[in-house]
């Protein structure tokens, strides 16, 4: 199997230009996929293109990850409905070291076929106006950039700066630029992306007689029609301190049982026949959710490594009794982000036991209930069995001193924070 036929199977091309086949199919290429750094991290509707790298060196290619650091100051109009916030250079670069980090996680900078890694700005910045102008928009006619979707969408509703109807030639001298200095002759992207990359094919066929390809991968939404990657606590980022590992593993692993098949194939490395097997499981057993559990496992690996996969899937335990030992108060908060909550005053706390705390909160509704439970070990404290009515709470039991968890049975969970 070459690059395009594992593009193909797994669902990658969305469009592709004329000679790209070939090209993907028999020799070694070049390619490139640009990420503008609009925030200090990376989201999981970027793991695509990001996949799309990491076959791409698979398969013996050399990948080029291009850093916005000059087009992210401009802002890039494609699928976007009005113009973004222009952001400062030293914004920009600390975006940039996050966004650098991740790509490291997919990609290798050494060894035999080496990735590569580098920043637009270090060769836009010492580019003037009137070069500019003269070398590279005298190629395009105000007529061809009007054509582009991305700007015509743009023209129908909040209308396009300057600025921003500039972006497209940017783009394309990113292409010729990498052309020259690393014979790159493959771009790839998001669907709208399609209008900047045959702008930077059609540049290098003028000013230097060549042929350069364009491959753009499928805009994802959900089988419910959501936008792929929004949830309802926002955006699922792959920076553990804007997303943890726990909410990111609990994403793939709520994902719906239409999308599951899609997803294995274009964020995981599993081999065809893994993938179809647990199509097959997921068909016939659908209750047991393995294909999410391993798509959830997969991708959390790629994302935060073995120990971030291990902290996840023990934090996803918490809620079938097991241990605490080890979670943070930031991950016990968000795993019990939908159970209800109570405040109590840490002078209060240091007076109760856990029968009096139960009854407080409104676990139960009598000290009888309480001790009946207690007796047929059914109250847990931070899910351990509560052996006695008399068992007081200590500093101890305080979860970075200020939360603790109480359950009534197999699944009534109740959160105390201490103020």
């Amino acid at each position: 199997m070459n690059l395009y036929q594992e593009f193909l199977w797994r669902g990658f091309i969305y469009q592709e230009s004329e000679g790209a086949r070939e090209a993907l199919s028999k020799g070694k290429i070049v390619g490139y996929i640009g990420f503008d750094p609009t925030a200090p991290s990376l989201h999981v509707g970027s793991l695509l293109p990001i996949m799309g790298l990491v076959h791409l060196q698979r398969y013996g290619h050399t990948p080029i990850a291009v850093m916005g650091g000059a087009t992210g100051m401009i802002g890039d109009p494609s699928g976007k409905s009005k113009e973004r916030v222009l952001l400062e250079r030293e914004t920009l670069e600390r975006n940039l070291q996050g966004i650098r980090k991740q790509l490291e996680r997919f990609l290798s900078f050494g060894g035999e076929n080496p990735a590569i890694m580098v920043d637009n700005y270090d060769w836009t910045h010492k580019l003037s106006v009137i070069d500019f102008l003269r070398d590279i928009g005298k190629h395009f006619s105000v007529g061809y950039m009007l054509s582009k979707e991305s700007v015509k969408r743009r023209l129908e509703g909040s209308g396009i700066s300057y600025t921003e109807f500039s972006y497209m030639l940017l783009q394309a001298y990113d292409f010729l630029y990498l052309f020259d200095k690393y014979r790159c002759t493959l771009q790839m992207g998001g669907s709208d992306q399609w209008g900047n990359i045959t702008a930077g094919i059609d540049l290098i066929r003028k000013v230097r007689g060549a042929r350069a390809y364009g491959i753009v991968f499928p805009l994802l939404t959900t089988a419910s029609g959501a936008k792929f990657g929004k949830t309802e606590e926002g955006t699922v980022w792959l920076d553990p301190e804007m997303t943890s590992p726990y909410r990111f593993y609990q994403f793939w692993m709520n994902a719906d049982d239409r999308d599951v098949p899609k997803y294995l194939r274009l964020f995981t490395l599993l081999s065809r026949e893994e993938i179809e097997a647990l199509e097959e499981e997921l068909k016939e057993r659908p209750e047991k959710r393995l294909a999410q559990r391993r798509l959830a496992e997969e991708v959390t690996r790629m994302v935060h490594g073995e120990e971030g996969l291990k902290r996840a899937k023990r934090a996803s335990e918490v809620l079938f009794g097991g241990s605490l030992e080890g979670i943070t108060a930031r991950e016990l908060e968000e795993i019990m982000g939908h159970v209800p909550s109570r405040q109590i005053s840490r002078d209060e706390l240091s007076r109760f036991t856990v029968l009096d705390l139960a009854l407080k909160a409104g676990l139960i509704s009598s000290r009888g209930e309480g001790k009946r439970l207690i007796s047929s070990g059914g109250l847990y404290l931070n899910n351990r069995k509560v052996d006695s009515p008399a068992r007081r709470i200590g500093e101890a039991d305080l979860i970075e001193g200020r939360l603790l968890v109480l359950r009534k049975g197999k699944k009534n969970y109740l959160l105390v924070k201490v103020k």
